[in-house]
């Protein structure tokens, strides 16, 4: 059961319409993004989450709100992580920074309708069977070992990604090897050709195919009430573009953010393991959420990069 009614499904509905094509007109207008820019829209994101936040807390109570929070605070953390990989799209794919936030915009617009989707089929299968925790809880552990390889396993997975989505275009289209603008699709000497922007939103739902069975499960850890868990990644996923160009040149500093990510995936893992022997407070969670993800920040700013063989040497 929900904790809301149809009503605010309803309005909820008319908001994520609103926001994104706020998104789209507002947001979007300029092309190019500066990091200001950016830095402005990603702050107007997240405030509009935690605003959410408080009115789930006034509507339905402060340990809702609370519940609310500590979702939204492990899908904001874990989000973070798929950022890599649409650099590393945008870099295979040969798309200029320009064209990456129409993207970006339909990619994440994408993975709000994919999300809907697992999220009722996760939440089916553990009403149904309680085994089911185990392989959910298996898939953090997973995942926590694959943040663990660190960026090699994730340039390999975006080169697995961009080629599986090349092809599998190319199967039904053409595809031009140069982009068009901001078109997905082209017609050049009487054929309809793709463009390398529709390969990369392709492999960009195909990214997010498979964080979101990283992450949902996670968040199933956390709650169980449907509209909770799909509002926390609704709000996570809003402003994910914008917090891309913010961290576009950041990313490779921040060397610990994958350790402390996957920690919390395994936080996230024994806590859906055991959580009828051991009830976490979600005040609790979400202390451990933020402490872990924050340490990894402020380890990466104040312990700095590695240094390479190469700078060893010299």
């Amino acid at each position: 059961m929900s904790i809301a009614g149809p009503l605010e499904w309803i309005v909820f509905s008319i908001a994520i319409v609103v926001v994104l094509a706020v998104d789209l007109i507002v947001a979007g207008r300029g092309g190019r993004a500066t990091v200001l820019s950016a830095a402005l829209w990603s702050g107007a994101w997240i405030g509009l989450g935690l605003a959410f936040g408080g009115w789930v807390a006034a509507r339905f109570g402060g340990a809702a709100g609370l519940v609310y929070l500590t979702a939204y605070t492990l899908e904001k953390s874990l989000s973070v992580d798929n950022l890599f990989v649409f650099a590393l799209i945008f870099s295979q794919t040969g798309i200029p920074t320009a064209l990456q936030r129409r993207a970006l915009f339909w990619g994440i617009a994408g993975a709000l309708v994919m999300r809907a989707i697992m999220i009722g089929l996760g939440l089916y299968l553990l009403a149904r069977f309680h085994w089911v925790v185990y392989p959910f809880a298996a898939l953090l552990a997973f995942a926590a070992v694959r943040l663990l390889w660190g960026e090699e396993a994730e340039r390999k997975l975006t080169d697995a990604t961009c080629n599986l989505c090349t092809s599998w275009v190319a199967r039904f289209v053409p595809i031009s090897p140069v982009p068009h603008g901001r078109r997905f699709l082209v017609r050049m000497d009487g054929r309809l050709m793709a463009t390398p922007l529709l390969v990369a939103l392709v492999a960009i739902e195909a990214a997010d195919l498979v964080f979101a069975v990283d992450s949902i499960p996670a968040v199933l850890a956390i709650t169980r009430d449907p509209f909770l868990v799909y509002t926390s990644n609704v709000f996570a996923l809003f402003g994910l573009r914008s917090l891309y160009f913010v961290l576009a040149g950041a990313m490779q500093r921040l060397r610990f953010l994958r350790t402390g990510l996957a920690i919390i995936l395994l936080f996230a893992a024994a806590k859906m393991l055991l959580s009828e022997a051991i009830e976490i407070p979600p005040a609790a969670s979400l202390a451990v959420i933020a402490c872990i993800f924050l340490g990894s920040v402020a380890a990466s700013r104040f312990i700095g990069p590695r240094e390479t063989s190469a700078q060893k040497r010299q």
